[in-house]
């Protein structure tokens, strides 16, 4: 457990139709650097859960912990912000991720951003390739790949609960390379929505599996900087 000023209990959340794989490499560097690391699988193949559930589950995960930054990734952040209603974050990061209005679900958000008007396809595995992973090496893609998981839409539909964005630091970063949530349409998406302007890393939308080094070390300056 974290014991001094420079330590911090990382909760990890990935993004729809992943799974805690999507954490493996970023989460030993962490603990490299001192932290405690949780990385959570939320219940996403059973149609009965949705947003409550989700955060829920990344509550129970964190157990009343304290000093926690909470990292979310992709479509991970409609559950972020409910999961600072449920128990104490000290920071949130999200990494290329959705950010909700209150009322908003995850299925309006794609046309309400204006990404729907980006064509993107993600239709084939050679696209989801280009899309998520085409920096990694191909063989290292299909693994990615492959530890995916079904993403049920039963609740797809659903407002969010939540009421407003809590009141919690809060640091935005995107890829540079991302294709699926590309940086031109991002950073106005992220000022209009948090009010901040975003900070940026090179690498794909699945950044964590191709520059882990430099993920980890971000985040962990994110903690040891955080009252600068």
């Amino acid at each position: 457990m974290p014991h001094s000023d420079d330590q911090a209990v990382f909760v990890l959340v990935h993004g729809g139709g992943s799974s805690s794989w999507d954490w493996h490499l970023v989460a030993p560097r962490l603990r490299e650097r001192g932290h405690e690391v949780i990385a959570v699988d939320l219940p996403i193949e059973d149609g009965a859960n949705g947003l409550p559930e989700f955060a829920d589950a990344v509550a129970d995960a964190i157990g009343g912990r304290e000093r926690v930054v909470l990292v979310a990734h992709s479509l991970g952040g409609f559950t972020a912000p409910l999961v600072c209603e449920r128990t104490g974050v000290d920071l949130m990061v999200l990494l290329t991720a959705m950010i909700p209005v209150p009322g908003e679900s995850m299925g309006a958000w794609w046309s309400a951003t204006g990404h729907d008007a980006l064509g993107i396809d993600i239709g084939s595995e050679e696209r989801m390739i280009a899309a998520f992973v085409h920096d990694l090496p191909v063989e290292a893609a299909r693994e990615a790949l492959a530890h995916g998981r079904e993403q049920a839409g039963d609740r797809w539909d659903e407002p969010t609960p939540m009421r407003a964005w809590p009141d919690v630091p809060t640091r935005f970063l995107l890829c540079r390379d991302d294709r699926f949530f590309p940086p031109e349409f991002m950073r106005p998406v992220v000022k209009e929505r948090l009010g901040i302007e975003p900070d940026e890393i090179d690498g794909s939308h699945s950044v964590m599996l191709s520059r882990p080094d430099e993920l980890a070390d971000r985040l962990h300056r994110y903690w040891t900087e955080r009252d600068r």
